[in-house]
């Protein structure tokens, strides 16, 4: 507000020297020398000032909008784990990872370049309007009229560069999507030779991401170049009538000059904002994509007042089980299980049974639509989910490693575990050998996913973190699926040592892994049509499990008598 005075008063000064050559009516009471000697004094302090406080500015809105950023994020991502298999089954990992970290940081880039500074922008022009209507009311009124016909067209623009600007970031989000799907089955597209196919879909929607962005980058462009037209018209007007209100003794040329800077001060927030618009809209469709990955459910959750789980049994109990399956078909109607302490069960059955859905409830990674479940006496939604899932240890088909030292996978198990822990649980697993034949040994940080081990290493060092769990409860689902032979000798080796002296339930379709189970469930259409000793089924033949058994012994043996098999 400070920065055109002194200009005003050097150009009155010389004026009014060369006009009337009266030193005594020059402004601030000085000689002409001194009056432009003090303003560029004063400008230059100004400006210096100016300076100053925009970089004070700029520096607290980059960490003002770093921290809204972070700690939004942090939101977004904690509320993603907590939504369950439910939505994790159906949303695509590409576009949420798309919405946690590109969404957030144009938000954030917008926070910063944009958001903030718009609001210094609007107090900027508010109070210059209020000086200009002040000092000449008249041209003020020209400003006014600028800054009412830059509102119509960003109120006009706006609605179609956010509705382009939603296709666009939606568009990269599938493109995100469609790229991770493909990436993260890449043996399959190599081995099959779908590159092009792949490549083909993904460049198709490379083109319509593209072209909804180009749609929003015109729209934007049209509405800047427009607030361009409308300042230029104001200013050509203020120019006009403001050099007639001089000629007539109604301002000096000083004050025209006062006010065509401070029309240019004016201006330019109006000019920003026209940009800023433009991304505030591309911002909106991103914050919408936010907000929409927060307005998902959180289907489980804490109870409001949880009861601690203190010397947890190993009996679990299945009460009344009804649900659906992910389309919507029943599954379980009704179902009941009761699992005594230290008892290991077998669960066989098709594919598509309920048997890994029985698992994910009995976690409650998924919830029964009616019915209740127990683990050591305690009723899983009266326990918090830390509670339950620490006295529950799982060991999944595929086991997924992370990107961290073999030290710190074991150690995911029980975080307060010491590297005595470790490496004895890594010795009960039958992993200590090949681990101390790793580069680092315990300190080997693994590839994406463990992905530089072979699958019998991956499961062994899954087993070793599901035993130094110390869970009185442990849940195999497939665990040796896919496993060669000598592998599989090894991890079963381990599993007996995991499922010793704890409740044990397996989830399986390997006839070898069933012989020495003290119960063997057989569970199809959501019913246990079979239940019994391994001994006790086997001997009826005409018992589900008994042609299952017979059925895997005839395969076997055609493996090892077939055509080839003793070259």
């Amino acid at each position: 507000m400070l920065e055109p005075w002194p200009v005003k008063y050097a150009v009155d000064a010389v004026t009014s020297a060369l006009g009337a050559n009266l030193p005594s009516d020059l402004p601030l009471g000085l000689d002409v020398r001194g009056t432009v000697i003090a303003s560029a004094l004063g400008l230059a302090v100004i400006i210096g000032g100016r300076a100053g406080a925009n970089y004070l500015s700029t520096v607290a809105f980059a960490k003002v909008g770093a921290r809204i950023a972070t700690e939004l994020r942090t939101r977004v991502f904690d509320h993603v784990q907590a939504l369950s298999l439910r939505y994790h089954s159906r949303a695509s990992i590409g576009d949420t990872s798309q919405r946690l970290v590109g969404d957030m940081g144009r938000l954030q880039d917008v926070a910063v370049t944009a958001g903030l500074p718009l609001v210094g922008n609007v107090v900027t022009v508010l109070v210059l309007l209020v000086v200009m209507m002040l000092l000449e009311p008249l041209l003020g009124a020209i400003v006014v009229a600028a800054a009412v016909g830059y509102l119509l067209l960003s109120r006009v623009s706006s609605p179609g560069i956010v509705q382009a600007s939603r296709s666009t970031r939606k568009g990269e989000g599938a493109l995100v999507g469609s790229a991770a799907e493909a990436l993260g089955a890449i043996r399959v597209v190599q081995s099959y030779g779908l590159e092009q196919t792949v490549a083909h879909e993904f460049a198709g929607g490379n083109e319509r991401a593209m072209k909804a962005g180009v749609r929003a980058k015109r729209l934007a462009a049209a509405l800047e170049r427009s607030t361009d037209v409308v300042v230029g018209v104001a200013q050509a007007a203020v120019l006009v009538l403001g050099s007639f209100r001089v000629l007539h003794g109604a301002m000096t040329p000083g004050d025209l000059v006062l006010f065509l800077m401070y029309l240019k001060i004016a201006m330019k927030p109006l000019r920003d904002m026209a940009k800023y618009t433009g991304r505030i809209a591309r911002a909106t469709a991103s914050g919408e994509r936010i907000a929409d990955l927060l307005d998902e459910r959180v289907e489980i959750a804490d109870p409001p007042h949880p009861l601690p789980m203190r010397s947890v049994g190993g009996s679990v109990s299945f009460t009344g089980i009804t649900s659906r399956d992910g389309h919507g078909r029943p599954l379980f109607d009704g179902l009941s299980l009761q699992i005594p302490e230290g008892q290991h069960v077998g669960i066989l059955g098709p594919s598509g049974g309920g048997k890994s859905t029985l698992v994910s409830y009995l976690l409650r990674l998924a919830e029964p639509d009616r019915g209740s479940i127990r683990v050591g006496g305690y009723d899983t939604r009266a326990v918090t989910l830390a509670d339950l899932r620490r006295n529950v240890a799982v060991l999944p088909q595929e086991s997924v490693l992370f990107s961290v030292s073999v030290r710190d996978n074991i150690r995911f198990g029980r975080q307060d575990a010491s590297d005595d822990d470790v490496e004895q649980a890594a010795r009960r697993a039958g992993a200590h050998e090949f681990i101390t034949a790793l580069p680092e040994g315990y300190d080997t940080v693994l590839g994406n996913r463990g992905d530089t081990l072979s699958g019998g290493q991956r499961q062994r060092i899954a087993i070793a973190r599901a035993l130094i769990r110390r869970s009185p409860v442990v849940v195999l689902d497939e665990a040796t699926t896919g496993l060669d032979p000598a592998a599989k000798s090894l991890v079963n080796d381990a599993l007996a040592k995991l499922a010793r002296s704890r409740t044990t339930i397996s989830i399986t379709h390997d006839a070898s892994t069933v012989a020495g189970m003290d119960r063997v469930l057989w569970l199809e259409d959501g019913r246990i049509l079979e239940d019994g000793t391994p001994e006790q089924l086997a001997a009826d033949p005409s018992s589900r499990y008994a042609r299952w058994i017979l059925e895997q012994r005839t395969e076997d043996r055609l493996v090892t008598t077939g055509p080839g098999a003793g070259s």
